[in-house]
């Protein structure tokens, strides 16, 4: 009998060991905050099938729309916190929803665990041919000398193409007109048919009407050209140096998940964005894999790109739709 009590115990201290072993061992549930077809669902499918034979278990897309996909990151933060639900959310869901509508009882930054980035993309400066500006430095001046006659769309209040533009007014000196819409497309729309003569864009949304000559890509949001985007300016070529959003996608677990999970899905999430199959998909919608050197890594860059995204909003003085 003396015996059997050291095994017991040596046998219940390798149970993490074999716990480990085993994850994943049912399908892992990728939460989407928006309807398919969008930007957040794009990126996730991208990656579907390669994780899915990384983990060796089946990475199943849902779509839990709604409130700015707040509605989805409440619901994985809820989750219970071993592994199998995981949301894939950018800055607006993670760092400006909680400050223009912010909800008792849940906060990102202490409900939700960073795992890793998984895209990054600039945004293009549309303009409506209509206007007579051919470059960026032309558009600050012509802003400029017509304070407030200038309109921009977005795709809300909040939402990334709407803080492009408040920084970008910031920088540029220039006084512009904001004009929510009910999602990228209207504004995209309205942006054609000349309601708006300017448009902070996703490049999939707007590519197609600049290389047909509807529209002018006066610059990306990036500081660099960009093969994403061909022939448009970067920033500082464009003439606004001090000018730089990157609209990124990332993973994030509940918090509590087992570091294991977390490293698990971390190496998974890597070897999938290594697959050349799934930056062609990616760069179709005008975006490229991007990842994180570590959660930890991944956790820091959230921290410092929410001062930029913080400052803005509190400075715009953004309130919720």
């Amino acid at each position: 009998m003396r015996l059997r009590v050291p095994v017991l115990l040596v046998l219940l201290g390798l149970l993490p060991t074999f716990v480990q072993a085993q994850y994943p061992n049912k399908p892992v549930k990728l939460v989407v905050g928006f309807a398919p077809g969008g930007a957040a669902d794009q990126v996730s499918r991208a990656y579907q099938e390669s994780l899915s034979k990384e983990l060796g278990q089946p990475v199943v897309v849902e779509n839990r729309a709604g409130a700015g996909s707040s509605i989805a990151a409440e619901y994985v933060a809820r989750s219970a916190p071993d592994g199998y639900t995981l949301l894939i959310a950018s800055p607006s869901s993670i760092l400006v929803n909680p400050i223009i509508s912010p909800k008792p009882g849940f906060e990102p930054k202490r409900d939700l665990l960073p795992v890793t980035r998984v895209s990054s993309s600039p945004l293009v400066v549309a303009a409506n041919a209509g206007i007579g500006v051919a470059s960026l430095r032309e558009l600050i001046a012509y802003a400029r000398k017509n304070p407030g006659k200038l309109n921009y769309g977005s795709s809300g209040n909040g939402s990334a193409p709407h803080l492009a533009g408040v920084l970008f007014s910031q920088l540029a000196g220039v006084e512009m007109v904001h004009v929510p819409y009910k999602g990228g497309a209207p504004s995209v729309q309205a942006l054609l048919a000349g309601d708006i003569q300017l448009s902070f864009a996703t490049p999939p949304s707007v590519l197609p009407h600049v290389q047909s000559g509807r529209l002018r890509g006066l610059a990306v949001t990036s500081r660099e050209r960009t093969s994403l985007v061909p022939g448009v300016p970067g920033m500082i070529e464009a003439g606004l140096p001090d000018y730089e959003i990157s609209f990124w996608y990332g993973f994030f677990f509940p918090a509590g998940t087992p570091r294991e999970a977390v490293k698990r899905m971390f190496d998974a999430t890597h070897a999938a964005a290594a697959n050349p199959a799934v930056g062609k998909v990616l760069e179709v919608g005008g975006t490229e894999t991007a990842g994180s050197k570590s959660p930890e890594e991944f956790a820091a860059f959230i921290a410092e790109d929410a001062k930029l995204w913080m400052r803005v909003v509190k400075d715009a003085g953004v309130k919720a739709d």
